[in-house]
Order: C-alpha cells, then sequence, then structure tokens
C-alpha cells in the first residue's frame, strides 16, 4: 500500500483549519449562548429565590399581623366591654342620684304643703274664733260696752309718760271712740275719769265706731290709747300669727 503523506498533509491541514473554523465561528457562540442562558437562568433562579423568600418573609409577617390584630381586637372589645360597663354605671348612679333628689324635693314639697294647710288651717281657726268672740261680745248688754271700760282708760292715761299725756290735752276736743253713741251720764263719768288722769279738765268730742264692739279708744294726732275687745281680739290675733311664724 503506497501512503501518500501529502494527503495526509493536507487532509491534516483540512481537519486543523475546520476544527479552527468550527471552533472559532461555532463553538465559541454556541458557549457564549450557552453561558448566557446559564446566566440569565441563574439569574432567574436567584430572583426565584428571592421571591419565595420575600414570600416566606412577607407570610411570617402577615401571620404574625393576623395575631397583633387578633391580640388587638380583643384588647378593643375589652376596652370597649370596661368602658360600656362604666358608662352604665355612670348612669345608674346618675338615676339613683336624680331619684334621690326628687324623692327630697317631693318631701319638702309635701312638708311644705302640709305647713301650709296647717297654717292656713290655723288661720282659719283663729278668724273663725275671733268671729265667735266679736258675736259674743257684741252681746253684752249697752250700759256694760262703754261703763265698764272707763275706768280702765283713765288708768292707761295715767300710767302714760308725762310728755305723752301733755300731747294728749294739746288738741281739744279730745277724740274718742265708742262702740255706740254715749249717754249724758257715761259722757259725764268719761270727761271726769279723763281730766282727772291727764290732771287738766277735758271735753269729749265722741264719735261712734261699731267695729270696737265694748270699749273706748282715743286718738290723736301724737297718740293712740286702745282699751277696747276690738283692741284686744286685735293683740291676739297678732300673738298667733306671731306663734304660727315661730
Amino acid at each position: 500500500m503506497h501512503i501518500d503523506w501529502w494527503t495526509i498533509g493536507l487532509q491534516t491541514i483540512n481537519v486543523v483549519v475546520l476544527i479552527w473554523l468550527l471552533k472559532r465561528f461555532l463553538l465559541q457562540p454556541v458557549a457564549a449562548v450557552i453561558d448566557a442562558r446559564k446566566a440569565a437562568a441563574e439569574k432567574l433562579l436567584n430572583e426565584a429565590q428571592a421571591a419565595k423568600s420575600e414570600a416566606e418573609e412577607a407570610k411570617i409577617k402577615a401571620q404574625a399581623e393576623v395575631l397583633r390584630l387578633g391580640e388587638t381586637q380583643a384588647d378593643v372589645l375589652a376596652k370597649a366591654n370596661q368602658q360600656a360597663e362604666a358608662a352604665k354605671s355612670a348612669l345608674l348612679d346618675d338615676a339613683r342620684t336624680q331619684t334621690d333628689a326628687l324623692r327630697k324635693l317631693a318631701e319638702i314639697d309635701i312638708a311644705r304643703s302640709q305647713a301650709e294647710a296647717r297654717k292656713a288651717d290655723a288661720v282659719h281657726a283663729k278668724t273663725l274664733a275671733v268671729t265667735i268672740a266679736v258675736k259674743l261680745f257684741s252681746r253684752l248688754p249697752d250700759e256694760a260696752k262703754i261703763t265698764g271700760f272707763i275706768d280702765g282708760m283713765a288708768r292707761v292715761l295715767a300710767d302714760l309718760p308725762e310728755a305723752e299725756r301733755q300731747s294728749i290735752t294739746e288738741a281739744m276736743p279730745l277724740a274718742i271712740k265708742a262702740p255706740r253713741p254715749m249717754t249724758m251720764a257715761e259722757m259725764q263719768a268719761c270727761t271726769a275719769k279723763l281730766s282727772e288722769s291727764l290732771g287738766k279738765p277735758v271735753t269729749l268730742d265722741v264719735a261712734v265706731e261699731p267695729d270696737l264692739i265694748a270699749g273706748l279708744e282715743i286718738d290723736t294726732p301724737h297718740a293712740l290709747v286702745r282699751n277696747s275687745f276690738r283692741a284686744d281680739l286685735d293683740r291676739i290675733a297678732l300673738e298667733l300669727s306671731r306663734d304660727d311664724n315661730d
């Protein structure tokens, strides 16, 4: 067998050139593409891993937030219940206070009404008593309505201070009130007694006033001297009124 070394050499050169061409124009770009794709794949894997980690972290945070919100909601409900109970207690206390105040006001009003009723009854009773007394005294004999009071009027005048008795005698005739017109004898007896008490002669100007019931009254610009049943009844009514006010 004859070996053609030139042919083998050329074939070898062709193979080397082909290999170089394949490596230069095919294998290197393919490797570059593979490396790029591998890098992209690794990037995608890294991003996916990062996303997974973020998702896991978000999940953990979400679970923690759920737990926290659950605790917060429970706290809010508990606080709301406490506030509701406090408001309920406050309303009940306020209602009790208002009820007590209204009851006290009612008791005061009842007591005032009872006191006013008792006072009105007392006033009515006193008025009735005075009315009865007036009717009883009005039945006295006519002579007793004046004669029996002359000496009493004389004593009242005698007990007055000198200056007051002097002022009474300055205005003559002396104004005197009687429940009925005086008889001549009564006029003389009264003039004599009053002149003696005042220490000087007096003349009388008699005015009839049936409201006196019985007795005499002297009414001058400087003095009012009362010795009559009407004066006694007025004093009694005044004292009874003072007792009621006390």
